[in-house]
């Protein structure tokens, strides 16, 4: 009969090494998240948006229509109200969502 060698598990693996239990420097982290899409989803933002499209879509209606006289004063309406708007909404959005 032949006599087998034993091997134990320690000496096939060799026991790790154990890191030290010294824990690292705790370290402030900061994060800068400057857009969010869903921040569009803000009521003020979809009502001002809603109100300037419902406007678009009555302008577009009108022209269908043939009343071209009040088409013009829309659209003269339009020139101002569509830029302030837009400026408004960006500017409300960032201080809004910014800070």
């Amino acid at each position: 009969m032949r006599k087998t060698k034993g091997f134990t598990f320690r000496k096939i693996f060799p026991p790790s090494h154990k890191p030290s239990l010294t824990r690292p420097r705790p370290f402030k982290a900061y994060s800068f998240v400057p857009f969010s899409p869903l921040a569009m989803l803000d009521p003020t933002i979809l009502t001002v948006g809603g109100i300037v499209l419902g406007i678009a879509i009555i302008e577009r209606i009108l022209e269908r229509w043939g009343v071209i006289d009040l088409v013009d004063q829309f659209g003269k309406i339009m020139r101002l109200i569509l830029p302030v708007t837009f400026y408004s909404a960006l500017i409300y959005f960032f201080v809004t969502f910014m800070f």
